[in-house]
């Protein structure tokens, strides 16, 4: 297990080759078996293999090729709409039309779309996860028919790898890890930490690329910018209010 989690890759092109239902159930069921707050389970995944639905979704995924072309795209939702309609009919009064509600929920979900991708991949499938989902979510709603109290958090191709991509570099372990307290950077260690990657040919062509003077630069003038993050978050705490779970 140790060895398969250390060799995951992002797979973002796949085979022709469906995924069976009798398998896809499989892993899915073995993924609600994750961690989740309160053992609620406030969280549902909406399974796309319909090809005109995966092209509805495609727009608001950025039009990523893998959308439309993996046989399954899973998007894994905070849901307490199914909890609290138990909740109603047993006479017990639902309180999760709140944000704390949605943070648990949405943890929760997260979890378990992990837990799906470590199984596929120990099946022999490739997983991408799409952090457009919630830059888009009120679109992604609309679309999958998502009712009060349930909204995407995040979304996974999956299918069988057409090809196979280098490994892509991690920070070392010193710059994620804090043992007891929170050790904060000083510049020595950020230098320190960052030099590998930022020293490496694949990144310096990557800056050159993109005509910018450092790697970081390249994340805040164009990859996530301040104006993008500010726009998409906006729209995602419209998604929130429009769903219950922000007055």
């Amino acid at each position: 297990m140790i060895t398969q989690l250390n060799q995951h890759k992002t797979i973002r092109k796949y085979t022709n080759v469906s995924i069976k239902p009798e398998l896809l159930n499989e892993l899915l069921e073995t993924a609600c078996r994750a961690s989740n707050t309160g053992n609620m389970q406030a969280y549902s995944v909406v399974v796309t293999t319909n090809n005109e639905i995966k092209k509805q979704l495609a727009p608001a995924h950025f039009n990523q090729p893998m959308v439309v072309q993996a046989p399954a795209v899973l998007t894994f939702c905070a849901d307490f709409n199914r909890f609290s309609q138990w909740c109603e009919l047993r006479d017990a009064e639902p309180g999760y039309d709140n944000f704390q509600s949605f943070m648990a929920s949405a943890i929760d979900a997260m979890i378990v779309a992990q837990t799906f991708c470590v199984a596929a991949e120990c099946v022999g499938l490739g997983i991408c996860y799409l952090g457009t989902t919630t830059y888009n979510a009120q679109e992604i709603i609309e679309t999958l028919k998502l009712p009060k109290l349930v909204v995407p958090v995040t979304t996974i191709t999956v299918g069988y790898p057409a090809d196979m991509p280098e490994l892509m570099d991690r920070l070392p372990i010193d710059a994620i890890v804090h043992y007891d307290t929170y050790n904060d950077f000083n510049t020595e260690s950020i230098n320190n930490l960052y030099s590998e990657k930022e020293n490496s040919e694949f990144y310096k062509q990557f800056v050159a690329e993109n005509k910018k003077e450092s790697l970081a630069q390249v994340f805040t003038d164009i990859r996530y910018t301040k104006k993008n993050n500010e726009f998409f978050s906006e729209k995602f705490l419209e998604a929130l209010r429009m769903q219950g779970f922000l007055k």
